[in-house]
């Protein structure tokens, strides 16, 4: 996740570390501080333990390319061998196989591995965030708000023309967002809903929003897991500098840190939409509703 920040905030003056988020991804990861800027659901926001003022740690890593690769490989075989099993196919990206097949097992089996793998990855990165902290802060209190991975597919239960059925949920560039009562949900989020986290682009503002329970009619129960990229990496790589990008945003109290000059370029919140409407829109449409922002303060990016 990221943000825009107008001032810097001071670390060694704060001493409430509250809450700790992570989301899934195979290409942009990062590590953020962020400071709570603005509270919009002060019952929920309370609830997941946040306050305007706290500094949050923001952790995005994936499962390293793994998911992207095993993604690459089924798209081809299934399109390949959806012959076999009668599959007419109207576009190549929608290439599937039956869930009983050799093809689809084998493919949900390697999903899921990749998502074991991210969920490990961000328990090392968090150990080890907790353990510089400690060295720092002492009295901080990093706990964990929410873990969850995102570019998956999930069996659920959802309301077909009035009947519930078992349905495989596939997101791309979405989170779930069961609303409160789901059923599935653990006993901490049955009252407010899942929280939903909406990373912006490096220099932009992050929001945590909760899922509705309109939204499991509306959308499968999806919200988008970000506000999505407005040109290519490339296009971004030909616009911006990496050092002009660490500048602009160290002039706003943003310290960026990354051992690639091209990655920050690639980054840049120029080449990304505009998160703050991204959220606004999914919250009058209902699939989620906001809770509060977060405004970066350092952004380490891996």
């Amino acid at each position: 996740m990221a943000g825009a920040q107008p001032e810097q905030v001071s670390l060694q003056a704060r001493k409430r570390q509250r809450n700790e988020m992570g989301t899934l991804g195979s290409g942009n990861h990062y590590l953020e501080v962020q400071e709570v800027s603005d509270i919009y659901d002060p019952d929920t926001a309370t609830s997941f333990g946040l306050a305007r003022g706290d500094i949050v740690i923001s952790i995005h890593c994936g499962s390293r390319g793994l998911g992207h690769q095993i993604g690459t490989e089924f798209l081809k075989s299934m399109a390949i061998n959806a012959h076999r099993y009668g599959i007419q196919l109207t576009d190549r990206e929608l290439a599937c196989a039956p869930l009983d097949s050799n093809t689809g097992q084998t493919y949900l089996g390697a999903m899921r591995a990749a998502i074991n793998c991210a969920l490990a990855n961000r328990q090392i990165i968090t150990h080890l965030t907790r353990e510089v902290f400690a060295r720092i802060l002492p009295e901080a209190d990093l706990s964990l708000l929410y873990d969850v991975s995102h570019n998956t597919c999930k069996l659920e239960e959802h309301l077909i023309d009035g009947q519930p059925r078992r349905l495989y949920v596939h997101r791309k560039g979405a989170t779930r967002a069961f609303g409160p009562g789901h059923p599935d949900l653990p006993a901490d989020f049955r009252e407010t809903g899942q929280p939903v986290l909406i990373g912006g682009s490096m220099g932009t503002a992050s929001h945590i929003l909760a899922g509705n329970r309109e939204g499991e009619t509306l959308s499968f129960a999806s919200a988008c897991h970000g506000a999505g990229r407005a040109m290519s990496r490339r296009k971004a790589y030909k616009l911006w500098q990496g050092r002009q990008v660490t500048d602009t945003l160290l002039e706003q109290g943003i310290i960026i840190r990354s051992p690639s000059s091209r990655g920050v370029a690639e980054e840049a919140p120029g080449a990304y939409k505009d998160v703050n409407a991204v959220v606004d829109a999914a919250h009058a449409a209902g699939l989620a509703r906001k809770v509060a922002q977060l405004k970066p303060v350092i952004c380490i990016k891996g």
